[in-house]
């Protein structure tokens, strides 16, 4: 069912100040959490996600984190163009860009993409606001240490919330001991704060027309760079050779595979959170393995 058109057609194109259709060319299958069109305007064609009025906050700070990650020149992401809301509910329009299935040439030409990325450096780790996960809140703000910011804005709000959703138990028991060994994954080890993705799994990228690798759909802050290539690895999409690329460009600590659990842990939590099913024996799984590597 499409939107009430009249209405977000007005309401998009005054945000971005261009004659629109008056309805969308198509709806866009993509993700779960959005309904996503293709609009035709004026100056070509423009991807719009639609939210509810009060997810206004998470595409206004989706588009300070393209902002972010483009002013960085390292990789290609798609422009934000407009922000607001109507009737119809809360919207984004970013650049269209025609996009096609990353190869290996791609996939290489990542790896060395995403480690200039990571070379643009804040004094802190966090953000300046607050953003989303998938829907999830992710917490930000701003901190010095980023095994405190890890252990409770990432892993420990995320168990939070699966106690609140239910999933207590063993995972709590077990969860809440790793957080008080945290330290040991980090005893020779102080990353940089990097500028992240942030949500960097397969379904997240791809390659414009001139095979360009392009990103997209990010949860931005400043962290450890291990969490993005620790996520690549979590549901696919990145060949041998986007690692080898990075790696030449900016090898990884020799103990980085001993955290990639660690950081995978948060995404997996937040599946959890979001979808149930089989993310809470899995989430287990990973909890046993950390503690087990830092002798517990």
């Amino acid at each position: 069912m499409q939107p009430d058109a009249a209405v977000l057609a007005a309401a998009l194109g005054s945000a971005l100040g261009r004659a629109i259709d008056p309805m969308p060319a198509a709806e866009v299958r993509g993700g779960c959490i959005n309904r996503c069109w293709r609009w035709e305007t004026a100056a070509g064609p423009v991807f719009v996600k639609q939210a509810a009025a009060g997810d206004l906050g998470m595409l206004e700070a989706e588009r300070q984190g393209l902002a972010e990650l483009g002013e960085a020149g390292a990789v290609r992401v798609p422009a934000p163009l407009a922000v607001g809301s109507c009737a119809e509910g809360s919207f984004l329009a970013l650049e269209w860009i025609d996009l096609g299935t990353g190869t290996s040439a791609a996939g290489e030409r990542l790896g060395l993409q995403l480690a200039a990325l990571h070379r643009h450096r804040a004094d802190c780790y966090g953000l300046d606001r607050d953003n989303t996960i998938g829907s999830t809140p992710q917490p930000n703000g701003w901190s010095n240490d980023w095994t405190v910011f890890f252990r409770e804005r990432r892993l420990g709000f995320q168990l939070d919330l699966a106690e609140s959703n239910g999933y207590g138990g063993r995972l709590q028991e077990r969860g809440r001991r790793l957080l008080e060994l945290i330290d040991v994954f980090f005893a020779t080890y102080r990353p940089g704060p990097s500028l992240l993705h942030g949500d960097l799994w397969g379904g997240n990228w791809g390659v414009d027309a001139s095979g360009a690798p392009v990103i997209y759909d990010p949860a931005v802050y400043y962290g450890d760079r291990e969490a993005d290539i620790a996520m690549t690895r979590l549901f696919g999409g990145f060949g041998s050779r986007f690692y080898s690329a990075y790696v030449a460009a900016w090898p990884l600590d020799q103990a980085a595979g001993t955290r990639r659990d660690l950081y995978n842990l948060y995404h997996v939590l937040n599946h959890l959170n979001l979808f149930g099913g089989s993310y809470r024996a899995q989430a287990e799984t990973m909890v046993d393995r950390l503690l087990a590597a830092a002798g517990h």
